[in-house]
């Protein structure tokens, strides 16, 4: 039986500010899924931390908008909010600068955390965060007190990708979220997969790592489902895309949603990939909608 989100999901890492040409948006991949399950009515706390300044308290009220809680948002008062800057030239590969020693390198486990983690769920992180040992040894903390699903969605970001770290995350987690680039870590090829290979790269990470749950998205292509040993796949939409930032995050809430509320693995996959899409045609990680009307 899958846990249900009667209690709050967490939601850790990194929170900042992506500088894109249309704007400056809120995002950081935690919490982008933060924002998305709040959208598929699951609520939501997210862990992290942000500097002492304007752009601290600009979060706090942006996530306050959004309906997630600010509980595990710490304030760390010698160090600024993060921010990225992002080159979207490429609208399906953007281009990410990721300003280091910055507050979210600094999340704490507090006495909230803890209480959180032992009723929430499911535990959400990524791998940029874990670029710091504080984060990292949060994160193992957070992980040893849950008794949910743990959901890894590997986030690879230059210079941040570390094998070490990789290693790190995908053995505490039970659910796992990689792309087609990033399931042929560990292998020697360089092209992307193909569609008919992809459920033995699963096999494959699902094997080592003893997980019960792996999702390959593969942008236009479609995205595939290892679920207790049966393989979904569903195909991709064409979309006029405005920008992928955010894209991938709104597809793993979509399917955190289905998968804590026990819905069919195919229709879960389905409604992961229409969410995801509809982000990549929007402007920004986190635009506004109705998961209901998604199809």
């Amino acid at each position: 039986m899958n846990p249900t989100p009667a209690s709050s999901l967490i939601c850790f890492g990194e929170i900042l500010w992506d500088c894109l040409p249309a704007g400056l948006f809120l995002g950081g991949a935690p919490a982008n899924v933060g924002y998305h399950l709040g959208r598929h009515g699951c609520p939501t706390k997210i862990a992290t931390a942000i500097g002492n300044d304007f752009l601290g308290q600009e979060v706090i009220r942006r996530v306050e908008g959004w309906g997630a809680s600010t509980e595990l948002i710490a304030v760390v008062d010698d160090v600024p909010t993060g921010v990225v800057q992002v080159d979207a030239s490429i609208p399906t590969r953007p281009i990410y600068t990721i300003v280091e020693n910055v507050a979210w390198d600094r999340i704490p486990f507090s006495d909230a955390f803890c209480r959180a983690s032992q009723t929430a769920p499911a535990i959400v992180f990524g791998t940029l965060s874990l670029r710091s040992q504080v984060n990292r040894d949060t994160l193992d903390k957070a992980l040893k007190a849950c008794s949910g699903l743990r959901v890894l969605d590997i986030n690879l970001r230059p210079p941040f990708v570390q094998p070490d770290i990789i290693e790190f995350a995908a053995s505490r987690a039970d659910v796992l979220k990689l792309n087609d680039q990033e399931v042929l870590l560990g292998t020697s090829s360089t092209t992307l997969p193909e569609i008919k290979d992809l459920v033995g790269h699963a096999s494959r990470w699902s094997k080592k790592y003893n997980l019960h749950t792996v999702c390959i998205t593969c942008g236009e292509r479609g995205a595939g489902l290892l679920r207790d040993g049966e393989w979904h796949w569903v195909d991709g939409r064409p979309v006029e895309v405005k920008d992928t930032v955010g894209a991938g995050d709104a597809f793993l809430a979509a399917l955190l949603s289905g998968l804590l509320h026990g819905a069919p693995a195919q229709e879960t996959l389905a409604r992961a990939c229409r969410t995801g899409e509809f982000v990549a045609a929007s402007h920004g990680a986190t635009p506004a909608y109705d998961a209901a009307s998604i199809e």
